[in-house]
Formats: C-alpha cells, sequence, structure tokens
C-alpha cells in the first residue's frame, strides 16, 4: 500500500474513531476531529504531512493515491 493510501485509512480511522469516542464518552474528543481535519486541509496547500514523512523513514514507497 502506498504512503497516500495509508494516510488517508489513517485519518478516516482517526476520524471515525473519534466521532464514536465523542458519541459515548464525552464531546471533547471531537478536538481530535478538527485536529484531524485541518491538518488534512493544510497538507493539500502546503505538501507538509507528518505521518507521510513517518511512513517514507519506515520504507514505505509513494504512489498515486487515485
Amino acid at each position: 500500500m502506498s504512503i497516500e493510501r495509508i494516510v488517508l485509512a489513517f485519518a478516516g480511522t482517526v476520524v471515525l474513531l473519534s466521532v464514536i469516542l465523542a458519541v459515548t464518552i464525552n464531546l471533547n474528543f471531537l478536538w481530535l476531529t478538527a485536529f484531524v481535519g485541518a491538518n488534512l486541509l493544510q497538507s493539500a496547500f502546503t505538501g507538509f504531512c507528518p505521518l507521510a514523512i513517518i511512513l517514507k523513514k519506515l520504507g514505505k514507497q509513494p504512489g498515486t493515491a487515485f
């Protein structure tokens, strides 16, 4: 799996998990959802994604997402 697909899968998983936690435990978990969304938005404009950097250092190969 390419770096781009891993990043998308990870972001989607964190968003879904934080919404579930917000509904069941505490609404403050929505801040995690907002953080992930803001990070996705800034990475679309700047190209900087911390997870992508970590995955590249771990040896994952970049690819085309779509």
